[in-house]
């Protein structure tokens, strides 16, 4: 396909992605030299790691790794391979411990990284130094809470990189006075379809009226009128970020009563929201509390401040497989019946087995089934709507183009020369 990624002609609002984006390996593995050893990725909130020896496994652009919390209460993101011959070094999902201990041979390692114990270290030659071989730490920051880490040590910082998304994750950082959380729980599911197509679901609201039928169909027996659907407008943030904000029926647990909500939980969503607008303005706790986003943070970050708050994130595991990882976020100080409810819209919304999760995951799978016919036949997605005006509803796909224009920009650079040492 040479380096036709996309087809972006503006003279005639024409904006075609190549399918073969979506099926091919050779492809898939530029993205992750490209894309995902280059730009900033999502590894957790600070929250998860509240005390020292707190830790947590993941897999962070197809790279095991440790996020955790050292003695200093300096949190570290390092590569989970031992600097001796590269087995894990902490197998556990969570936890908390003093050291990581390799069980191939032993070697233990401090929660900042550093080699503490090697057993028989006399046997070595007198060059050996264990400072030389501690747990190789990726280049971590951390943004309101948001810790996300970098491959690439020349890269811009996070906030340089964050742009005008930054704004939106202070939508979020800032409902609590206190500080917000994630809550216990992590739900993990997989899709057999690329990761591209998650990441332009979740800010699509062409899909929703016909997709998620069922769901508004269950908020009208509720009482509540859908008939505006989602108002509101897609935006670009730069970088590849993208956002889809609205106002909608539902309720929102940041300040925004749902019309069959009882009394007493009115009247304390009503004292929530006033307390909010004196601390940060009417305006400002206008866009926290009534609006709702589902916002795209370059490359595979979601973060869906809707009728619930979630963190999503899905990496590529080959061209048609990916792995989906969800987390609920809320005020550390929340009581728990807020909580409880919280994590309810939560579940009945997003959870893998609730209203919309399951109807995307059909969607999608279906999708990447129907990319079969890609080779010779239909090679082209068309992602044209609404290219034709400045202001675009959540129905166009104005969103979807931000991110494939920073796509392309970063496939087309010239792949580094590789070399062994």
């Amino acid at each position: 396909m040479g380096k036709n990624y996309i087809i972006d002609n503006k003279e005639e609002c024409k904006f075609l992605v190549n399918r073969k984006t979506f099926v091919d390996p050779e492809i898939l593995a530029e993205e992750q030299e490209k894309i995902f050893s280059k730009c900033w990725i999502y590894v957790g909130h600070e929250s998860e790691i509240k005390n020292s020896g707190d830790f947590h496994t993941r897999n962070v652009a197809g790279r095991p790794i440790i996020f955790t919390r050292d003695d200093e209460g300096l949190f570290h993101v390092l590569l989970n391979t031992c600097t001796h011959r590269g087995s894990l070094v902490c197998r556990g999902d969570n936890g908390n411990c003093k050291t990581f201990l390799c069980t191939y041979h032993a070697w233990s390692f401090k929660t900042n990284g550093s080699l503490v114990g090697v057993p028989l270290e006399a046997s070595y030659p007198k060059s050996f130094n264990k400072k030389d071989y501690g747990l190789h730490e990726v280049r971590s920051e951390s943004y309101k809470g948001f810790v996300f880490c970098n491959f690439d040590d020349y890269a811009t910082s996070l906030e340089e990189y964050l742009g005008e998304a930054k704004l939106y994750l202070d939508y979020v950082a800032d409902q609590s006075e206190v500080g917000m959380e994630v809550l216990k729980g992590t739900q993990k599911y997989a899709i057999r379809a690329n990761w591209k197509l998650l990441g332009e679901n979740s800010i699509d609201g062409y899909h929703v009226a016909y997709n998620h039928k069922t769901y508004l169909e269950y908020l009208t027996d509720q009482g509540q009128d859908v008939s505006n659907g989602l108002y509101g407008q897609g935006k670009s943030l730069g970088n590849g970020h993208a956002v889809m904000e609205y106002e909608a029926p539902w309720g929102r647990p940041i300040a925004k009563a749902q019309a069959d909500w009882d009394e007493e939980t009115k009247e304390r969503i009503a004292e929530l929201r006033a307390k909010i607008v004196e601390r940060v303005g009417e305006e400002k706790a206008h866009m926290m509390c009534d609006v709702s986003r589902n916002v795209w943070i370059f490359p595979n970050l979601i973060i869906n401040d809707i009728m619930s708050l979630t963190i999503r994130t899905f990496n590529p595991i080959s061209p048609d497989y990916m792995e989906v990882t969800a987390w609920a976020v809320g005020p550390i100080d929340e009581n728990a019946q807020e909580k409880e409810h919280r994590l309810d819209t939560f579940l009945t919304f997003l959870g893998p087995s609730g209203f919309a999760t399951p109807d995307d995951i059909e969607s999608l799978e279906t999708a990447q089934l129907g990319f079969k016919n890609t080779i010779n036949e239909v090679k082209w997605s068309d992602i044209s709507r609404g290219m034709d005006r400045e202001i675009s509803p959540t129905t166009d796909e104005k969103q979807m183009r931000a991110f494939w224009r920073k796509y392309n920009e970063l496939m087309q650079a010239k792949a580094e020369k590789k070399q062994l040492i």
